[in-house]
């Protein structure tokens, strides 16, 4: 029986529909375990009778699995096939959370946890290729808008979710969890996917992959391993020369091996890619060391169980989800430097809001704050995604995606490092000025002050003027590292005004949902980056 226009357009809808599916469930998961596991560490050591390095490696672990084969894996994707990629991480993914959470050890659980962060990088990196491949026009918005919203609610619901898992299920369940999930995702993966690649990239560039995942591992362990271990260790300053030269070698094969090349350098000679770039990197730079500080004042300062201080960060996870949800629909409606720009000084106004906080505050006293950053982060991540993608033709949007997710998890890694470092320090310096930790603790000052900035001030002493003071502390700690990402903040919305431009855009992102696009087998003329307009011959996609 022939098929008809209207039976091909319902089938190819049913197909993207369940892509966004399969991609929010992926999303959601590794976002989710970015946050989640924060909330469950004391039962972790009490399990397993863990030192704080331990529980410190149980975090970074994940993180330096993230960060290190984004843009591999984006490239990777390209070549042999999106859904084929994707698919493999969802394996690896639901493998790697069984063994956290069956984990007999420590030792076992760091490991497992740096297997989850590579499956979570396939994901992550492939996701937003996947849709775009699928929706066009003012669906592709919609189904950005939801990967922004899944995104932002991952972050902002890991300590409730966390919280609630390890007070009633145990600590383990909050990767067990993760198995049913991926299943379902994987199966929709096999089922209802189709396959989309490139067949104008260049073979796979093993040296390039390998030598760029292994210089970005070693740079991202020594930003997260450098306040603990020391920035002067040799530790540390090995890291970091091993990462040099391992990139730069990177960078040169990528130059004299253009034909071959991983990653296609031109992309930073757009204006709108590289301005996206670094506002994405300092966007994460920014707003998740706030979060961490912020849920860390609710539960340390404030008294909060996991669960509760979960509940009452439900204004930022409620606005999140709606601005996300809207912003998907104004992708192909506003300019991007508007959507961008705007997102960002509502974050910096945010971060600002948080110093309205005093000591004898509750927890009202964040809900500005709350509402602000809410709003800007949800009117970020869905305009991010399809962006990233869009200044490229489709061969390329795994590679473009990569990168953008890339510069996230890096500027991540630093903001925690860099962020994390300074709020210390300035917690610090303002407890060893308190005359009452003078003149009570003496010689102890400093050893105390760095349990005051890991949140454990209460345990400083119940009452008087040594808790009195080490609130003041961890209060003005907080303040000026708000305001240090407030001002960075603003920094990157100035760039975002400053770089994006729609017409830098290919325009078969721009594209309206029935227009033949990438899989049509037609010639559409596009606008590449720094080549203006070209006729580009697009195969058919399988």
């Amino acid at each position: 029986m022939a098929i008809g226009p209207t039976d091909t357009m319902h089938r190819r809808s049913d197909t993207a529909i369940w892509t966004l599916v399969a991609v929010a469930v992926a999303t959601f998961m590794l976002m989710l375990d970015l946050t989640v596991v924060n909330v469950a560490l004391p039962d972790i050591r009490a399990a397993f009778d863990s030192s704080f390095s331990s529980l410190q490696w149980i975090l970074d672990s994940y993180a330096l699995g993230l960060a290190a084969i984004l843009l591999a894996a984006g490239s990777l994707a390209d070549r042999i096939g999106r859904r084929t990629v994707f698919n493999a991480g969802m394996i690896i993914f639901a493998l790697s959370s069984l063994a956290c959470g069956l984990a007999p050890n420590v030792f076992v659980l760091i490991v497992a946890r740096l297997v989850q962060g590579l499956g979570g990088a396939i994901l992550f990196a492939v996701g937003p290729a996947l849709l775009g491949h699928e929706f066009r026009g003012k669906d592709r918005g919609v189904a950005f808008g939801v990967f922004g919203a899944v995104t932002g609610l991952a972050i902002a619901f890991g300590p409730l979710i966390g919280g609630g898992l390890t007070e009633t299920a145990g600590w383990r369940w909050i990767f067990l969890i993760n198995v049913p999930l991926a299943i379902g995702a994987l199966v929709l993966g096999v089922l209802k996917m189709r396959e989309s690649r490139s067949y104008t990239t260049p073979p796979v560039d093993w040296p390039g992959m390998i030598t760029f995942s292994a210089g970005l591992f070693f740079l991202v362990l020594a930003l997260l391993r450098g306040q603990e271990d020391g920035w002067a260790s040799a530790r540390i300053i090995l890291c970091f020369l091993v990462a040099v030269l391992l990139l730069a070698w990177c960078a040169r094969s990528q130059i004299t091996r253009r034909s071959r090349a991983m990653f296609d350098l031109n992309l930073f000679r757009n204006n709108t890619f590289g301005g996206l770039s670094v506002v994405t990197a300092l966007c994460a730079f920014t707003v998740m060391p706030a979060l961490f500080l912020l849920i860390s004042y609710v539960q340390n300062q404030l008294g909060y169980s996991a669960l509760a201080s979960g509940i009452r960060f439900l204004p930022l996870t409620l606005l999140l989800f709606v601005a996300a949800a809207i912003a998907g629909g104004l992708v192909t409606r506003l300019a991007p430097a508007v959507l961008v720009g705007t997102s960002q000084l509502l974050i910096a106004a945010g971060l600002a809001a948080v110093c309205l906080v005093d000591v004898d505050s509750g927890w009202t006293a964040l809900i500005p704050a709350m509402v602000l950053i809410g709003l800007g982060m949800g009117m970020f991540n869905p305009p991010r995604a399809a962006l990233s993608i869009a200044v490229t033709i489709p061969d390329k949007a795994g590679m473009a995606s990569g990168v953008n997710e890339t510069f996230q998890q890096a500027g991540l890694a630093i903001g925690i490092a860099a962020v994390g470092a300074f709020f210390q320090n300035r917690v610090g310096d303002a407890f060893a000025e308190s005359e009452a930790a003078r003149t009570m603790l003496g010689d102890k000052v400093s050893e105390i002050s760095d349990v005051i900035a890991a949140g454990g001030g209460a345990h400083v002493a119940s009452t008087g003027p040594v808790r009195a003071a080490a609130e003041a502390a961890f209060l003005d700690g907080l303040h000026q590292a708000m305001l240090l990402a407030a001002v960075l903040a603003a920094i990157s919305g100035l760039i975002a005004f400053a770089t994006l431009r729609r017409g830098d855009l290919n325009e078969a992102a721009l594209a309206t949902p029935g227009v033949p696009a990438e899989d049509d087998n037609v010639t559409r003329p596009l606008r590449l980056p720094d080549t203006g307009r070209a006729a580009v011959q697009l195969r058919k996609e399988r």
